[in-house]
């Protein structure tokens, strides 16, 4: 590096107008950087998000109207996650296998109003078993690993033909990514991007999710057993490593912000497309300060998405990605 002394170097020079600013910034944000995640629901568990400001359950029709109007905006894809009944629920999570089920009719609808917009489906089993896993429990109540990787194969597939154009593995079981690969080629599904949750953490920043989908109070135990610690760095690689092996295009890693030495170390190790998910948690605390007086909402959101730039993420899945969007339209971005 070449060794710069003061007077000659006078590194505000480069940050004394918005011109030079603008010119040497060495990271931008973009709507293209964006995804959003959408809710979608029927009936009685449509309405406000708990616990998530402004973040609404839609039906399917409000869904499509609501993909238009991201794509508009710039945004390319979504990711829905579905809201389920508790009624449909049960210890094998079966609902997620039911080809007439939420998510597959929502696929479709959105695929149709909005052809181009690139659609993101998680496969996990949480949103659909009254315990709240990722997976099927064995008897002494631990995660049966191999059994919902079978379960978790179908569910992709079945995703991939309604229409999917990225299925996303958020369980975390050991070799479900090289599982729905196969599966998927099988089907004829040679162009479906999997997307992996590949260091996906056992974190305390979901909770609003979990209420917005309704797992939270059905969980019994933690997801402690599959999902990261979040003492742990180096295994975190090992996992990114191993989904890239098995066929992940795009690796995610989840929580965000917390975790921004991972999404620089993923992106930096392997130099693939590296996801990052600004979670439940981080737009609950940012609007909750913001509400409170304590932070600039407008500049902080702003500032926390252009971090996760910064630290190597080619995408960014936030809750605030529409409203940025619009933000930066209206500043010329």
């Amino acid at each position: 590096m070449i060794e710069q002394r003061f007077p000659a170097t006078r590194l505000r020079r480069n940050r004394m107008r918005a011109f030079a600013r603008g010119l040497t910034a060495e990271n931008r944000l973009a709507p293209a950087d964006l995804i959003q995640p959408l809710f979608v629901a029927e009936g009685d568990l449509t309405g406000p998000a708990p616990g998530m400001p402004g973040i609404a359950r839609r039906e399917i029709p409000a869904l499509c109207e609501e993909c238009a109007r991201v794509h508009a905006l710039g945004i390319p894809a979504v990711a829905i996650f579905p809201v389920i009944p508790a009624e449909q629920k049960n210890a094998g999570g079966d609902a997620a296998l039911d080809p007439r089920g939420l998510i597959p009719r929502a696929i479709a609808a959105v695929k149709q109003a909005v052809p181009e917009l690139g659609v993101i489906v998680d496969i996990a089993l949480d949103p659909f078993t009254d315990h709240g896993h990722d997976g099927v429990l064995r008897a002494d109540g631990s995660i049966d690993n191999d059994a919902t990787v079978e379960i978790l194969t179908r569910q992709a597939v079945l995703y991939a033909r309604a229409g999917a154009d990225v299925v996303a593995p958020s369980d975390m079981m050991d070799g479900r990514v090289g599982a729905l690969r196969s599966a998927l080629e099988r089907d004829g599904r040679v162009d479906t991007v999997i997307l992996s949750y590949a260091a996906k953490y056992a974190s305390g920043f979901y909770g609003p999710f979990r209420d917005a989908v309704g797992s939270r109070t059905a969980l019994i135990g933690d997801k402690r057993s599959y999902q990261m610690d979040p003492a742990n760095g180096d295994e975190a690689l090992r996992g990114v490593g191993r989904d890239i092996a098995e066929g992940a295009d795009w690796v995610m890693v989840k929580p965000g912000m917390p975790y921004l030495d991972i999404v620089a170390r993923a992106k930096a190790e392997f130099g693939v497309p590296v996801a990052a998910y600004q979670v439940s948690g981080e737009f609950a605390m940012l609007e909750a300060a913001a509400a409170a007086g304590a932070l600039d909402r407008k500049r902080t959101i702003l500032e926390s998405l252009l971090c996760f730039r910064r630290a190597g993420a080619d995408m960014i899945l936030s809750y605030f990605a529409a409203e940025v969007a619009a933000w930066l339209h209206e500043e010329g971005a």
